[in-house]
């Protein structure tokens, strides 16, 4: 208590002096009165500051009361004086909090056992934290690593070592993110660069081989080489264990890239939607790159730095679920069309293991799930949309609740439960108009038309003012996506009113869905609603009896489903075959001659040169499975 009241005199007075300097004229800069706070005020008595100033705010606003002029006119200098004041103090406050953070960072590492210290100084880096360390404090942090090893009296070798490694890789790390800095983004302005993006031609496009071309850290130039040709972390690039320094350089830079990448796309005023696509792309990407090197150095036997890069995807993948443009209704396949997906999603999904049971974690496995039913993965997808409508509703995180509600309902129908489909469906519908969720009302009515018309059809109870009435429900669903603006809504629900139009036998208005609907999917790059356009097109056109555009659909969206490795490739797959027997192998293969310039528009020399052996992996598949086990 005597404390307490001495450091209040205390601070009085170092106001009213600052005040009186003022208005002496002797206070020729605001650093003046920031210096003079700095020297007067204790580490731990800021709420008693903070008082005091309040104080003399409160007596400064009575005399500006008074109707003696003078003493207004002294007063209202006063509280100029404050002002900066004030302004002085929620600078030092700021300062005063990272150097305190700083402190606290340096003391745990010295007391920490060596292999814990590349975790906390993780921790410490984490852009998700606050406060989180800026370049300079990250410097200092390396002085002060520096200062430590030279102090530190310990008998244990590696318990200096591992401070000196630590500070290394720091010093590093920032020299190596001086050289990029400056070319952080001129990749995208290459004469030569055609895409944005981390896919294409090697060294042409993408910025892989551009930065590999601006550093000179060895080892970090070889893993972005390996990123330029494999769009993959290979064994090239790591082909020996790393040292905790080099790591650490690594760590540093990769976060930067992405951070600084992010910070670019996010700001750009010309085209909004462009940014956003290519900032899910850049943090999609970062994750996978770190899962990778995980995996990597597990092949090493270096535990500390795989845990380390789990950490870094955690932290990439905690840091994505909190925008707002977050895909809560997209995947993976609007962003990484040049990754190996399964792979991708076996790679996201370990960091998760670690993660608590957060809305962040809801939101990740959300996107997980969605991919993973793009694959074919049905029963996995419904874990991931389970586990995470579970979390969402204990976080309370209502929009990711409908949205897993939604994607329970997408899959459902995927497995033919269509009742399931139909619950999971009219329960997100009603908690989104609770809501407001206009986006999941879209999802919902979409998803809920479609199980109903694939019921019917499967009870066999043709009723004309009932199909009516789920058309204008997928319909509307469609409306309300469109005045939202959502894209990969506006994909799901233009599909789902061609899917409701081919199997009502509305062929031809299926058909002007379906190239709708081709064209959102391809406007925002998604390749699983591409090919499942494309299929259903193909029904559409053998519903028309017009089988060679079947055929030519057909062969499309099979090619593009087995390229983002569907297992619902088999579905066009199926249809093509059957198409096949009818018109017997030679009018077949004209018809592939016959429209060879659309395949190549389409998919490239390469993916027409590959539908034969497609076909057969898919008549061989049949032949497997009717072969009697022994």
């Amino acid at each position: 208590m005597l404390f307490a009241v001495v450091m209040r005199d205390r601070y009085l007075e170092l106001i009213d002096h600052i005040i009186a300097t003022t208005l002496k004229g002797q206070i020729r800069s605001k650093e003046q009165v920031y210096r003079m706070l700095k020297d007067g005020i204790d580490v731990g008595t800021g709420e008693i500051f903070e008082r005091c100033l309040q104080e003399r705010v409160d007596d400064i606003q009575a005399q500006l009361k008074v109707e003696d002029e003078l003493k207004q006119a002294k007063a209202e200098r006063k509280q100029r004086a404050l002002k900066t004041i004030q302004a002085e103090w929620s600078r030092w406050q700021h300062e005063n909090q990272s150097n305190t953070a700083l402190d606290e960072v340096l003391q745990s590492l010295i007391v920490a056992d060596p292999e814990d210290r590349l975790i906390q100084v993780l921790q410490a880096l984490d852009p998700n934290r606050e406060p989180t360390l800026n370049r300079d404090q990250i410097l200092q942090l390396a002085q002060r690593l520096d200062q430590s090893a030279s102090d530190e009296e310990s008998d244990d070798i590696s318990d200096v070592s591992s401070l000196m490694d630590l500070s290394s890789g720091l010093h590093q790390g920032l020299k190596t993110w001086e050289q990029l800095e400056g070319d952080l983004v001129s990749w995208i302005f290459d004469q030569n660069q055609r895409s944005l993006g981390f896919g294409g031609i090697p060294e042409q496009r993408g910025p892989w081989g551009s930065w590999a071309k601006k550093i000179s850290h060895p080892q970090l130039k070889a893993l972005f080489h390996d990123l330029a040709l494999h769009q993959s972390v290979t064994d090239e690039s790591i082909a020996s264990p790393m040292s905790l320094a080099d790591w650490l350089t690594l760590a540093l830079v990769l976060q930067r890239l992405n951070i600084g990448l992010i910070h670019w796309f996010d700001r750009q005023p010309y085209d909004m939607k462009a940014g956003k696509r290519l900032s899910i792309s850049t943090y999609l990407s970062f994750a996978v790159v770190w899962s990778q090197l995980s995996n990597r150095f597990d092949e090493l036997d270096q535990d500390v730095l795989a845990d380390g890069c789990f950490q870094m995807a955690l932290q990439v993948l905690s840091q994505f679920a909190q925008q707002e443009y977050f895909p809560l209704y997209g995947g993976l396949f609007a962003a990484l069309s040049d990754e190996s997906f399964h792979v991708a999603i076996e790679y996201l999904d370990q960091p998760l293991r670690e993660v608590p049971n957060t809305h962040i974690k809801a939101r990740i496995l959300t996107l997980l799930g969605y991919s993973q039913q793009a694959l074919g993965d049905d029963e996995i997808a419904l874990e991931f949309h389970e586990e995470a409508l579970e979390i969402a509703r204990e976080a309370g995180d209502r929009p990711c609740e409908i949205a897993n509600l939604n994607h329970l309902s997408r899959t459902y129908v995927m497995l033919e439960d269509y009742e399931e489909a139909i619950d999971s469906g009219q329960r997100a519908l009603i908690l989104a108009r609770q809501e407001g969720d206009r986006l999941g009302e879209a999802n919902a009515l979409a998803n809920i038309g479609v199980s109903e018309v694939l019921l019917a059809q499967e009870e066999e109870q043709i009723d004309t003012d009932r199909y009516e009435q789920i058309l204008g429900r997928v319909k509307r669903g469609l409306m309300i996506s469109e005045q939202v603006g959502d894209r990969p809504s506006q994909a799901l629900c233009v599909h789902s009113l061609g899917v409701t139009q081919v199997v009502l036998g509305q062929y031809q208005e299926a058909i002007l869905s379906l190239e709708k609907g081709l064209s959102i999917a391809d406007a925002i790059g998604d390749l699983f609603f591409q090919g499942l356009n494309f299929s259903y097109l193909a029904e559409a056109y053998r519903g028309l009896d017009n089988l060679e555009q079947a055929i030519v659909h057909g062969c499309i969206g099979m090619y593009w489903l087995h390229q983002i490795e569907s297992e619902l490739w088999r579905q066009p797959a199926g249809i093509i075959s059957i198409l096949q027997g009818q018109l017997g192998d030679e009018a077949f293969q004209a018809c592939l001659k016959n429209h060879r310039s659309t395949f190549l528009k389409q998919i490239g020399v390469d993916g027409y040169d590959f539908l034969p052996n497609l076909l057969m992996t898919y008549r061989q598949s049949l032949d497997d499975s009717d072969t009697p086990s022994m």
